[in-house]
């Protein structure tokens, strides 16, 4: 019996010896914490566990397009199939929507008194009369996961496979800006009279604001693609804009917009100039390209997603000269839409099903950024 107890002591010594010997191998690489979206709130005090650098919020998604934060800080997501998400879950597909090579359903954004009216805006791609590609934007009502009561707002946006712009934002005035594509047509974006290649200003019906500078729903013209818009500190607007594609492809912009300023395509690109047109910015140059999608401000810097550049690029500009800095760059593929949260945290979508890209497992996603870290 003490033989029996002295040898199961021996076998427990050894046994442990042997487990504590081992050493787990530690994962390199960012931080990943993927976590439920009711857990998005406001800024974190500073009582709170500091967020991570990259956090993962929702993923197996379609080429997500747009991301909007509701007053309860619920996300709606679209897809370019036409489907509408909230909080990761399917609440609607818009059927007129269609999905014709960049064009599908794209922007989206809330009324300034959602809180009361419960008014959402979508702009999607649609086919019109003897098979024409058009775009629109409308207005729904979303009341209990319910999308309902779709009203045209802004209809007959020129489309085509390419180039639709596709970008909406309430702007510091509380009125509705869209960000419109040339549509395959460059001559359009000159002429004042057409709604191709512009952003446009409207009331939260439709109609053109009253100061515009056409008489019209213009608000600037001279536009090739552009897919990005946000407001500084000071309430002055500024677009992202994708410059040309193909072989030459390059010369992809940051635009401050100035109301009825002309901003030149197809006249003038890159660092050319002409009088009344205006340069940009900063443009990636004829040799890089961003092809950049949504814009966010936060902090003094403009921050937007690439999508041939596979890239989130901060422009932070000092003393009239645009600084430019890339992060993340091929880590996630292509980046779409940047938006800034509640909580002062980036999202960005990723764009690897849209076909041009090589999906990751799990892609699409929508991925919190925390800007603090960068």
């Amino acid at each position: 019996m003490i033989k029996k107890v002295i040898l199961l002591a021996v076998f427990l010594i050894v046994t442990v010896g042997i487990f504590r010997s081992v050493k787990i191998p530690k994962k390199e690489g960012p931080v990943i914490d993927l976590i439920p979206t009711k857990n998005i709130s406001t800024a974190p005090s500073s009582t709170d566990t500091p967020l991570p650098l990259i956090s993962i919020i929702f993923n197996n998604l379609d080429t997500p397009w747009s991301v909007v934060f509701l007053p309860d800080n619920k996300i709606v997501t679209t897809e370019r199939n036409g489907k509408v998400k909230l909080d990761g879950n399917l609440i609607a597909t818009l059927d007129k929507s269609k999905e014709i090579g960049e064009g599908g359903l794209l922007g989206a954004t809330i009324h300034p008194n959602f809180s009361d009216n419960h008014f959402i805006y979508f702009y999607y791609t649609y086919q019109g009369n003897d098979s024409k590609t058009l775009n629109r934007v409308v207005r729904m009502k979303l009341e209990n996961s319910n999308l309902t009561n779709e009203k045209i707002i802004v209809d007959a946006i020129p489309g085509a496979p390419n180039h639709n712009g596709g970008r909406i934002k309430f702007g510091p005035d509380k009125n509705l800006y869209i960000t419109t594509g040339d549509a395959q047509e460059p001559s359009q974006a000159q002429d004042t009279n057409k709604l191709g290649g512009k952003i446009l200003r409207v009331n939260d019906e439709g109609k053109p604001v009253s100061d515009n500078p056409f008489g019209n729903l213009v608000y600037s013209y001279g536009h090739r693609n552009p897919q990005g818009l946000a407001w500084d500190d000071k309430g002055q607007l500024y677009a992202t804009e994708h410059g040309r594609s193909g072989i030459l492809s390059g010369l992809d912009e940051l635009n401050k917009i100035e109301k009825g300023k002309n901003y030149g395509w197809p006249i003038i690109e890159g660092d050319k100039t002409q009088a009344n047109m205006e340069r940009a910015v900063i443009n990636s140059g004829p040799t890089s390209t961003w092809a950049p999608g949504g814009l966010a401000f936060y902090k003094g810097s403009f921050y937007f997603g690439g999508l041939r550049g596979q890239a989130l690029y901060k422009v932070m500009i000092v003393n009239d000269k645009p600084e430019l800095t890339e992060y993340f760059k091929n880590d996630f593929g292509r980046i779409r839409d940047v938006v800034l949260g509640p909580d002062n945290m980036l999202y960005i979508t990723t764009s690897n099903q849209d076909g041009r890209g090589f999906p990751k497992p799990e892609d699409d996603k929508v991925i919190r950024i925390n800007p603090a870290k960068l």
